[in-house]
């Protein structure tokens, strides 16, 4: 990479990073802006590098929200037949 590429895109100022921000947080639309921005080639890299970070953290939080879930919906399942055992078969 040359030197003067590294520099060929402005600084994203204060109040694109507030509009970014802003749009990112919206439930399904700020998702999909996230791809976008992500793997927008033409863009300015510091968002796209932004965009990237952010739906990692995204993913982990799914990850995580999926694991909890499937415990809580497990040990429901269990205690739920654990309530059965006690029962005579005839």
């Amino acid at each position: 990479m040359n030197f003067n590429q590294e520099f060929q895109h402005p600084p994203v100022n204060t109040s694109d990073w507030f509009l970014t921000v802003f749009i990112a947080r919206l439930p399904l639309i700020g998702f999909i802006m996230l791809i976008v921005w992500a793997l927008d080639k033409n863009g300015n890299p510091n968002k796209s590098n932004w965009a990237k970070a952010k739906l990692l953290w995204v993913a982990v939080w799914f990850s995580l929200f999926t694991l909890f879930f499937l415990f809580i919906g497990f040990g429901a399942i269990s205690g739920f037949f654990e309530n059965f055992k006690d029962f005579p078969i005839e």
